[in-house]
């Protein structure tokens, strides 16, 4: 059973950068697709990015495309999330996920295909 511990969050001003790590134990994670999904105050939770399980595949919001980069190294068992020119709009908890299915893409960008999520790490974004 896959178990995530997420790093890297924090108060940060506008325009600032922040990588969190999602570092992963008790399971193959190598073999499964990657998603950060992050909540804010008094609204849903909403994805981020997706990456599939080989990292050859990318996904993102369109609030965050070219601003952030999710990335993997399956030999650490580590998924990261780098997120340039933040904005106090993605202040937010901050979650990974483990996708459902075995090498599997399905519904990258809904968090009903994720089964295993990790704890969160608070983002915040100071104007």
């Amino acid at each position: 059973q896959l178990q995530f511990v997420e790093s890297g969050g924090g108060l940060v001003q506008t325009g600032g950068s922040l990588r969190l790590s999602c570092a992963a134990s008790g399971g193959t994670f190598s073999n499964y697709g990657m998603g950060w999904f992050r909540q804010a105050p008094g609204k849903d939770r909403e994805f981020v990015a997706a990456i599939s399980w080989s990292g050859s595949s990318t996904y993102y919001a369109d609030s965050v495309k070219g601003r952030f980069t999710i990335s993997r190294e399956n030999a650490k068992n580590t998924v990261y999330l780098q997120m340039n020119s933040l904005k106090p709009e993605d202040t937010a908890v901050y979650y990974c996920a483990a996708h459902t299915y075995w090498r599997s893409s399905y519904d990258s960008d809904k968090s009903h295909a994720y089964a295993t999520w990790g704890q969160g790490t608070q983002v915040t974004v100071s104007s």
